[in-house]
């Protein structure tokens, strides 16, 4: 079985610079960053997890925090972070915060406790989530999915505005006005950021935003399904609907279908998320995708480059949606 050693003398550089190579530290000159990586696919080298663990005494452990191990959107986030992070000798603790100030805080605490390598957070709420322990102890933290407003971290984010923008333009070229939304918490920067865009897709075609047409949820599937009846209850009911996530979207159908109304001939619908069984669903479901395996990817790049070493400023990664156009939105017949 090969050594450091072995790839050192190999790459024709010291075992410090093979270890500093290991690690991702940014200050290694790239000529030399190709040759030991070139010693190690020759040699096969597979560094111990645990002699690195007793070197550094830290683990090769990352803690992923989510909000809702539920929802389908963090299933191929996981699926990018879990790739990046097994390449380079790292595993990965899932933790499910579940929407809770207490579980956030108590497996931020759990990441001190055992001296964990980073911490992925994608957090529950935009306020109040105390990070300042692991900065103490040197622990790296990357936030997904979500901002928090008021620390300085690195962080990898959708264009929620632009998508949801694009989503109600799509609405409009098929000929729906009375365009109605369901909003996440605009607590937090998703939800906020997809509620922009679904009023900038509005105004930018001089349709008024109507507070009528505006429901609240969690995204939650409940919520959705709530939501989703108040807007139907009105005395003049959308003619199409943007939801503002995967969940939600799984709701509102679920309360169309109750309503004895048809997708897209009574209401037209459009989702943010687009998931394996979108495509699946009678009709078929138009939806805002997120490139979700690549936000787990650049993430896990984020963090790897901390624990190597970098120390420049708080880098922000914001990553483009798609529109993928189904049945569910098809053109509003000219006579409707």
């Amino acid at each position: 079985m090969a050594t450091i050693a072995d790839v050192a003398r190999l790459a024709g550089v010291s075992t410090a610079t093979v270890s500093r190579v290991l690690n991702h530290n940014a200050e290694v000159d790239p000529q030399l960053v190709t040759r030991v990586r070139s010693a190690i696919e020759d040699l096969d080298y597979r560094p111990s997890r645990v002699a690195r663990s007793l070197r550094t005494r830290r683990s090769t452990v990352w803690a992923v925090i989510i909000t809702d191990i539920r929802n389908p959107f963090f299933l191929d986030m996981l699926r990018g972070i879990e790739d990046i992070a097994f390449a380079n000798n790292y595993s990965l603790v899932l933790c499910n915060a579940d929407l809770s100030k207490t579980k956030e805080a108590d497996y931020l605490a759990l990441a001190v406790d055992e001296n964990m390598a980073g911490v992925i957070l994608a957090p529950g709420f935009p306020y109040g989530t105390d990070i300042s322990a692991l900065s103490k102890v040197g622990i790296p933290v990357v936030t997904v999915d979500r901002r928090l407003i008021d620390e300085q971290v690195d962080e990898v984010l959708i264009d929620n505005s632009g998508g949801a923008a694009q989503a109600v333009e799509h609405l409009w070229q098929q000929g729906y006005r009375r365009i109605a939304c369901v909003s996440g918490p605009v607590e937090v920067s998703t939800g906020q950021e997809r509620l922009s865009g679904y009023r900038t897709g509005l105004t930018s075609h001089g349709l008024h935003v109507d507070p009528e047409l505006i429901r609240y949820g969690d995204f939650r599937e409940a919520s959705g399904r709530r939501a989703m009846q108040e807007l139907l209850a009105l005395p003049q009911p959308p003619d199409a609907v943007f939801v503002a996530n995967n969940l939600m979207t799984l709701g509102a159908l679920d309360s169309i279908s109750e309503a004895g109304l048809r997708v897209p001939d009574d209401i037209a619908v459009v989702g943010f998320d687009d998931i394996s069984w979108a495509s699946l669903l009678r009709p078929p479901l138009t939806t805002i995708g997120q490139p979700t395996y690549e936000v787990g990817t650049e993430t896990a790049k984020l963090l790897l480059s901390r624990i190597g070493g970098f120390t420049g400023p708080a880098r922000h990664v914001v990553l483009p949606t798609t529109l993928h156009v189904r049945a569910s939105s098809a053109a509003k017949p000219p006579s409707a």
